[in-house]
């Protein structure tokens, strides 16, 4: 089950970044400026944030397994129009395909992770839910290591056929997914697991705050990293995609170490904070090395790269675990959607304050949305069984 979870999760994230890895094609082959394809690039993150609170109250009342099918089948059929799309180089329909495959492609958000929480138990969901977050830098690594080359020798529409492949073949292998039991509602209505955990307490309504500050750095990172291995240190394609990969590579390593700390130090909350800090320390860092135009600043990006990630697993378990079996779907909506709320406003925000000022002043402002959430990180709070 963690397995199909982790695959599933990986194709949609490998269909809502592959936008980002067309950015020099769209720019040096198309006459796209930053701001302009940084529209294109934030289409998925926009369709997931309008589908994410649906699929995961759908996720509550039909399963798992029929949400990951029917999800990864819908993304990939929007992949493949939007690869035709680009093909003869309409870009506001592929704008469109893209935005309806993100809004296929959330379904896999609340459901894998249902899917691991309801397996593991609480001692060991930390590890599990860390290796299942692993998924999206996965799923970022492998668009890295093939959209950018296959852009440049064969054009944007035959980059969009690796969403397209990766999705057909999660919705086949969802097919094996079995829904992880939960009490019948009767019992929990009894319990109090039908009750809305958002009106007792604001500790969730915390936790997507947090969230939602420390997606900023770690959407910029992912987006222009590419671009800014190219124009400002002039890589080329092939070794800033490489280079990108390694980073996510080791940024579902970190996702895992810090699901692992959680489970060893009896905490979602504090390890949350404690990657808070190092984001902003790296991202400050990052913003000084680039203006100072060091050599530094390629380690610091990958460091920055891996340390921005490993909040994700965090607070997607404890969301899960303090809504329980009966709201974590709609929980689970409602965390990614503020976070993709975020993200969906980076690409073009960024891209334009970017394409204004430069790369170390937007780093710069990065380093203050994780230091901002410190202090918002609440105190742990039981689970709902």
């Amino acid at each position: 089950m963690l397995v199909l979870g982790v695959l599933a999760q990986a194709a949609g994230a490998t269909f809502s970044n592959a936008p980002a890895f067309l950015l020099p094609a769209l720019e040096t082959e198309h006459g796209l400026d930053l701001s302009r394809a940084g529209l294109l690039v934030a289409a998925p993150t926009v369709g997931f944030l309008v589908s994410l609170m649906a699929w995961g109250a759908i996720v509550d009342r039909i399963g798992e397994r029929r949400v990951l099918v029917l999800g990864m089948t819908l993304t990939a059929a929007a992949a493949a129009g939007a690869a035709v799309a680009a093909a003869a180089s309409s870009f506001l329909a592929t704008g469109l395909m893209l935005l309806v495959g993100g809004t296929a492609a959330s379904s896999a958000n609340a459901a894998s992770g249902r899917v691991v929480v309801g397996w593991f138990p609480p001692h060991r969901r930390g590890l599990a839910m860390g290796i299942r977050q692993m998924a999206l830098p996965l799923g970022v690594a492998f668009g890295a290591l093939t959209v950018p080359r296959i852009a440049e020798n064969h054009g944007v529409g035959w980059a969009l056929a690796i969403p397209v492949a990766a999705a057909a073949v999660a919705a086949i292998a969802c097919l094996f997914v079995v829904d992880p039991p939960r009490p019948d509602r009767a019992a929990a209505a009894q319990s109090g697991l039908l009750d809305n955990p958002y009106r007792s307490s604001s500790v969730l309504w915390r936790i997507h705050g947090v969230s939602v500050l420390l997606v900023v750095p770690q959407y910029l990172v992912w987006t222009f990293a590419l671009v800014w291995l190219m124009s400002d240190r002039h890589w080329s394609a092939a070794s800033a995609g490489l280079l990108v990969t390694v980073t996510q590579l080791l940024g579902a390593a970190g996702r895992i170490a810090a699901g692992a700390l959680s489970d060893r130090v009896g905490s979602r909350m504090r390890p949350l904070r404690w990657v808070a800090i190092a984001a902003a320390l790296s991202m400050g860092a990052l913003a000084l090395t680039d203006a100072l135009g060091s050599s530094a600043s390629v380690a610091l990006l990958v460091l920055a790269s891996v340390i921005t990630v490993a909040d994700n697993g965090l607070a997607f378990t404890a969301v899960a675990e303090i809504a329980g079996p009966y709201w974590s779907g709609r929980a689970l909506g409602a965390q990614n959607t503020s976070q993709y709320l975020a993200a969906s406003l980076v690409p073009p925000l960024f891209g334009g304050l970017i394409a204004a000022v430069s790369f170390p002043v937007a780093f710069a402002v990065t380093a203050l949305f994780p230091l901002v959430a410190v202090p918002l990180v609440p105190a742990d709070r039981p689970e709902r069984h």
